[in-house]
């Protein structure tokens, strides 16, 4: 293990993280909020430990798959801690764990929380708590990445490990460019909504954060009963539609760009994930028509619903609880819970590419079990899955269950009901926010159980690895 190497990475990741800082900062002392300590002071020891890890760079810059692993679990543990310090030295949060709890949910964009009521927190809170979202859609690592100009295969170990989906392709030769144009597409959609939230009659202030949480797939808002407070279909349906967007691979869009349009034909995921989406907003427009008046108003709640859920951004504009929705449709919405978004997307859950590669390998097993003799191959998109990826997503379903099993034993000590023990493990899991009722929160949970749902958060952005190595002692051996 490289560990002056490690420090160096951490502390650049670190300075970065106290430079966005700044932008809460401002919104303080514009609002004359009284809590601009709350920012300088984790900015000014951000500045001091990214400083002291960088004046002096390493001498061996070797960077391999294990330090990337280590960077990124690390990485997000630190700047989480350190995000945690604006909620906790304002007092708005006063519990750490609370606080670390919350940050947490938000750079992973999970949006599960434990304030009953964020009406209470200030403008510039609030415009922190959304921004972490934004930060963690592509990946806090990857922003600072896309900042520094990097070595390359650092880059590529530190990307592998951070971001979501099975595969990892490049968009140009060098990594670093990659990351440029794809952020570059990341402000341009978040921009774009929120010009279009303004023409809706938003703030640009509400515009802005509901913007950064719905980029992020997050689903912080400013109000308890979050976008049904808007009571506009124009506001939902912008909402719902950029979540979709968000939920698309990236790269996609950048084939958009280039007008490579065969590829983006050829990709199976995109059109399984529209095919989701329409089924699953069909099936529940249709069960759900006699709760609302009419059929245009069961789809306009259902579209968000199943967007909201599928790209796991958590927005709420009905609670499905409260209106009583029929079995079949909270059945569909838990389904979509484990399907997730796209691999290469800012939205979290199992992958729709996973779900596909496992759907292909049962159809392949049954075949060889008919026929031994046969040769069969699964391919996607047109080309042959390797052995590897296969064996990949397998072993990625064993350690997520395994996972899941055991988090859910954890917080069953709270002796809360089934319901409410296994879908809060489900929920952080998949970085899916509040579903113990849509404007539920996590404030009664015990320490204990905050904390492992805070790991569990973690392990589902990160797709589970980039955590567990940390505790494996091969990991921190010097050779």
């Amino acid at each position: 293990m490289n560990y002056r190497m490690l420090a160096y990475s951490i502390g650049r990741i670190v300075m970065v993280v106290a430079l966005t800082m700044f932008l809460p900062l401002g919104l303080s002392l514009y609002y004359g909020e009284g809590i601009a300590k709350a920012y300088i002071v984790p900015i000014a020891v951000s500045l001091i430990i990214g400083l002291a890890a960088t004046i002096r760079p390493p001498k061996n810059k070797g960077f391999y798959a294990r330090e990337g692993m280590v960077l990124v679990g690390l990485g997000w543990i630190i700047i989480s801690l350190i995000g945690a310090l604006p909620f906790y030295i304002s007092r708005q949060i006063p519990s750490f764990i609370d606080c670390f709890f919350e940050t947490v949910s938000g750079f992973t964009t999970t949006g599960s929380t434990i304030l009953a009521d964020v009406e209470k927190l200030s403008k510039s809170i609030l415009f922190w708590r959304s921004f972490t979202h934004w930060l963690g859609g592509l990946g806090v690592l990857a922003f600072a990445m896309a900042i520094f100009a990097s070595k390359d295969t650092k880059t590529t170990y530190m990307m592998k490990a951070e971001m979501p989906g099975p595969v990892i392709g490049k968009i140009s030769s060098k990594w670093r460019y990659s990351l440029r144009i794809l952020y570059l597409i990341y402000i341009v959609l978040t921009v774009s909504e929120i010009i279009l939230l303004m023409i809706g009659r938003m703030s640009l202030y509400d515009s802005v954060v509901h913007a950064f949480s719905t980029a992020g797939t997050g689903g912080f808002g400013i109000w308890n009963n979050s976008i049904e407070h808007y009571g506009s279909a124009y506001i939902e349906y912008v909402i719902a539609i950029f979540m979709m967007l968000f939920g698309i691979n990236f790269n996609i869009y950048y084939l958009i760009i280039a007008r490579k349009f065969a590829q983006i034909k050829a990709n199976e995921e995109i059109r399984w994930y529209f095919g989701i989406i329409i089924v699953a907003t069909a099936l529940i427009t249709l069960n759900i028509r006699h709760i609302y008046s009419g059929l245009p108003e069961a789809f306009r709640c259902a579209f968000f619903q199943v967007n909201s859920i599928i790209t796991t951004t958590g927005f709420a504009s009905r609670d499905m609880m409260r209106d009583g929705w029929p079995m079949l449709s909270q059945m569909i919405v838990v389904m979509l819970m484990f399907v997730g978004a796209c691999a290469g997307s800012t939205g979290g859950g199992f992958k729709v590419i996973r779900a596909i590669l496992l759907g292909k390998t049962a159809r392949y097993a049954v075949r060889k079990a008919i026929s031994p003799r046969s040769v069969y191959s699964i391919k996607a998109d047109g080309k042959e899955v390797s052995a590897d990826v296969r064996h990949g997503v397998l072993a990625y379903l064993t350690a997520y269950l395994i996972f899941m099993a055991l988090a859910i034993l954890i917080v069953s000590l709270d002796n809360k009901d089934f319901s409410t023990t296994a879908t809060s493990v489900i929920s952080t899991m998949n970085n899916i926010g509040p579903m113990i009722g849509p404007v539920g929160n996590f404030a009664d949970f015990s320490v204990l159980s905050k904390i492992v749902l805070s790991i569990s958060m973690l392990v589902g952005r990160l797709e589970i690895y980039p955590i567990l190595v940390l505790f494996s002692p091969y990991m921190w051996r010097r050779k």
